[in-house]
């Protein structure tokens, strides 16, 4: 059986509306609209609530992903808001809007780092070691390094780091270990070196580029990564989690390769879907994922 994942209520996010290939959402006090390719239904709402936002990303022609941000006057180009669950985990996030209409963070992935969170906590390890691969502004970093992990984020993109570092300056937390890396390559020479970790969390895009031009094709990599994921993972104290964000690869992609690779894992595996509902209860899909620990 499947299971489904949303964003439990938080003060600063919400997700108004959804359709007509674009999304309106709320960050802090600013209201975004930009595109969003699963919401082929009708918007719930009317026009006139769609103009309410602060700033709308337009898309370059012939691009999915590239585009410009029509700012309101009074509208910071970055902000900052807060995030706080009754387990204890507190973070706050710098929001910014890119080029590639990213606000530098996924907010539907608020149960995963909760799930981060709590399972850091329940390791064994008096520091548990996190390895955070494709880690991006470092969400789910700072939510095990809270946890008192041992966390060690690598990205490809400098700048994507140096984002990641103000988020945890920003939560008042410190002592991560920070990588511009190819993740193939280090997971790769962390299996010679017979590292082992607690907790391995992975966010990979369906294309990529590594620091140095290195290639990532999800359906072409993903099968040895996992592979060598399992090397990493300290057999009797561990959790584990994927996220995938490409539209070809659903649920089952994930049940085959983790039934292969994983199959200490069929008793407390989860795998689904991750979705956002907006005001009207549609429920806006975002991505599959498998999470499971010992």
């Amino acid at each position: 059986m499947y299971t489904f994942l949303t964003t439990s209520p938080w003060a600063d996010y919400e997700l108004i509306d959804a359709g007509n290939f674009e999304k309106l959402e709320r960050f802090g006090k600013h209201i975004l609209s930009r595109p969003e390719p699963q919401a082929i239904w009708d918007p719930h709402l009317p026009a006139s609530e769609w103009q309410r936002a602060n700033a709308i990303f337009t898309r370059e022609k012939g691009s999915q992903e590239r585009g410009q941000w029509k700012i309101k006057p009074g509208t910071p180009e970055q902000w900052v808001i807060g995030y706080e669950r009754p387990d204890g985990l507190k973070l706050r996030f710098r929001l910014g809007m890119s080029s590639f209409k990213h606000v530098g963070l996924f907010p539907e992935q608020d149960p995963n780092w909760q799930f981060i969170y709590n399972q850091t906590r329940q390791r064994k390890a008096a520091q548990p070691r996190v390895l955070n691969l494709f880690a991006y502004t470092g969400a789910a970093t700072l939510a095990a390094r809270a946890a008192g992990a041992d966390v060690t984020h690598l990205d490809s993109v400098k700048q994507v780091n140096f984002w990641a570092r103000d988020n945890m300056e920003a939560s008042n937390l410190d002592g991560v270990r920070w990588l511009v890396e190819d993740a193939m390559k280090y997971v790769r020479r962390e299996v010679k070196r017979g590292s082992k970790y607690q907790g391995l969390i992975l966010d990979p895009p369906a294309y990529g580029r590594g620091p140095n031009g290195e290639k990532w094709q999800l359906e072409d990599e993903l099968n040895e990564m996992l592979k060598l994921c399992k090397e990493l993972l300290d057999p009797e104290d561990h959790f584990f989690l994927i996220n995938l964000y490409s539209l070809g690869f659903s649920a089952l992609i994930l049940e085959n390769l983790v039934h292969e690779i994983f199959p200490q894992a069929r008793q407390s595996r989860e795998i689904g879907e991750i979705y956002l509902h907006d005001k009207a209860a549609r429920k806006l899909p975002l991505g599959t994922f498998c999470r499971f620990a010992t």
